[in-house]
């Protein structure tokens, strides 16, 4: 008679032979252990449970050639605490948690997560099969894997909606050893114990009012949403051949064009393209632009993706304090936050996709009125630089100064510009005044990208739809609503028989009088600047252009399969 670890040993030794055989017709007989006593059920899935268990850690996961456990260590953990008894069913019955977790998965899309992440599919195929399939309900081996991949659906889609997916292993919960006693075990457990898979899985997902609403709207688009895949066009492209048909063979699949050719001629293919193009809303030139590009790159496959890297975005993001300013940099606005309630919107200028405005977490610590602008060494190098090697003339008209370590001027025709390649060794700096880059305001905030928010010379630029033109610093429309903001909250939090040393209409005076004055701010106010490509407005989600290609990049890297 076997002993129990001789029985386990065999059931290892079974287990590969299973995992090697699985895929030929002729050993179909193998993949199953039947059970003719339900009583007995429980104790074979369970011997069962710790012997794939224990082979899949060997085997990065696998249990067979088509079933890989994403998560193999941390159900092991769980299964270790449990004795490797089974929880998502009894007997020869599935329990109502596993039918829960199963409904999560097929609905996961509500989430921003991918079904077939979470082993929907076979799920879906080997619950099937014991439902519908009385042999199949006295198969050991089918309780054993479906239990299994069950625990690792649960532990997955736990880790995905606490800290989303594209965080490097080694900075993620999953390889933090007090996390999977603490949080993966634990939670399994409580559904074990009775609390809804559902109410488990939703209360680790981001509390922030912007989490939240935008995953409750997902839901109406995600029912609606076309489920066609289209492929993505980049742009530009400078095979103008390869170009055209990619663009001729996506405006067919939108239904436009001549599905029976692959390469139009220019009549064809103009004709297509300028229908398309007045369907949309698009200048009808016939020209494949951004414009016509980014149209047929919206689809809801794509903005889906947006989607669900943006809830993954906010699964990255520290917790917003009760009061902040938020820079969103695809939508260009800035928000102003106090209590739950927005008391400031204001457009703002980001920078070029060349001079990206960096994402960054800080706190605005003072203002400056009539600010000087020294220039950026990125700057100088790029743009200033090549003007002085031909016109030393151009600081002079800029309204620049060239400027020593002691802040003494320089004369830029005493320099030989030709030396110079990948900087000087002087400040370029640009006086205060109306004409000022920086306009008449600044705010100042630690950070290593040397960006700050202020005032522009250039206010027209606001009235632009996109406004992504700076050189990385952000101009703010309503800096004046912003600085007042900042001067009464400072007032208010004084203790009693402190004095402020400024307040709004100090702050307007120095301003009419054209005075240049550094404002230390005593309540730091925090600052995020962040980049969501969508967002939820009254129910409904609203999407911005991707504007430095970030989302693409991401989507590449872990959503190229979806």
């Amino acid at each position: 008679m076997l002993t129990r670890m001789n029985f386990i040993k065999v059931s290892i030794l079974f287990f590969v032979l299973f995992c090697f055989t699985s895929c030929q017709e002729k050993h179909a007989a193998q993949e199953t252990e039947i059970v003719e006593t339900a009583g007995q059920m429980n104790t074979r899935v369970s011997d069962n449970i710790k012997a794939v268990i224990l082979y899949a850690l060997d085997q990065e996961g696998k249990i067979n050639d088509s079933i890989r456990l994403s998560q193999s260590s941390i159900v092991n953990a769980f299964y270790t605490q449990n004795n490797y008894q089974r929880i998502w069913s009894d007997h020869n019955s599935f329990l109502p948690q596993a039918v829960s977790m199963i409904d999560f998965i097929k609905h996961g899309k509500y989430y921003g997560l991918y079904p077939e992440d979470y082993h929907f599919h076979d799920l879906i195929s080997l619950v099937e099969k014991i439902n519908t399939d009385s042999l199949s309900q006295k198969d050991a081996i089918s309780w054993t894997k479906a239990d299994l991949m069950l625990s690792d659906a649960f532990m997955q889609t736990l880790k995905d909606l606490k800290e989303g997916r594209m965080l490097p292993d080694s900075q993620s919960i999953i390889s933090k050893q007090n996390m999977v006693d603490s949080f993966f075990v634990l939670k399994l457990k409580e559904v074990n114990s009775g609390r809804t898979v559902s109410e488990v899985l939703s209360a680790v997902q981001p509390q922030q009012t912007d989490y939240q609403s935008l995953q409750q709207a997902l839901k109406a688009f995600v029912d609606t949403m076309d489920t066609k895949s289209y492929p993505y066009v980049n742009f530009p492209n400078s095979d103008s051949l390869d170009f055209t048909k990619k663009i001729y063979a996506r405006l067919i699949q939108s239904g436009y064009g001549n599905s029976a050719i692959s390469t139009p001629d220019p009549e064809e293919y103009t004709e297509a393209l300028q229908s398309y193009q007045t369907d949309h809303a698009l200048k009808p030139d016939g020209k494949a632009g951004p414009a016509v590009v980014s149209s047929l790159n919206s689809n809801d496959q794509e903005r889906f993706r947006h989607i669900a890297i943006t809830l993954d975005r906010y699964k990255s993001t520290p917790p917003f304090p009760e009061t902040y300013i938020q820079v969103n940099i695809p939508s260009f606005y800035l928000k102003l936050v106090d209590a739950d309630t927005v008391v400031l919107i204001s457009k703002v200028v980001v920078g070029k996709p060349d001079t990206s405005t960096p994402e960054l977490t800080s706190s605005i610590s003072n203002m400056v009125t009539y600010p000087q602008w020294t220039i950026p060494e990125s700057i100088i190098r790029k743009d200033i630089l090549p003007h002085l090697k031909v016109d030393p003339g151009y600081l002079a008209r800029k309204g620049f100064s060239l400027l020593d370590s002691k802040g003494d001027e320089v004369n830029p025709y005493d320099v030989d510009w030709s030396k110079y390649t990948k900087g000087i060794p002087w400040r370029v700096v640009q006086g205060s005044g109306d004409d000022n880059a920086l306009g008449v305001f600044k705010f100042n905030f630690n950070n290593p990208y040397d960006v700050y928010l202020h005032d522009t010379n250039q206010r027209y630029l606001f009235k632009n739809d996109n406004r992504a033109l700076s050189h990385g610093c952000v101009r703010v429309e309503k800096w004046h609503a912003l600085a007042s903001f900042i001067a009464e909250r400072d007032s208010t939090s004084l203790k009693p028989g402190q004095i402020a040393g400024y307040n709004t209409d100090s702050i307007n005076n120095w301003i009419s009088k054209k005075e240049k004055k550094t404002i230390i701010i005593k309540k730091r106010l925090p600052l995020f600047i962040d980049y969501f490509t969508c967002a939820s407005k009254n129910g409904n989600i609203v999407f911005y252009n991707d504007v430095y290609k970030e989302d693409y990049r991401l989507a590449i890297k872990y959503f190229a399969k979806k």
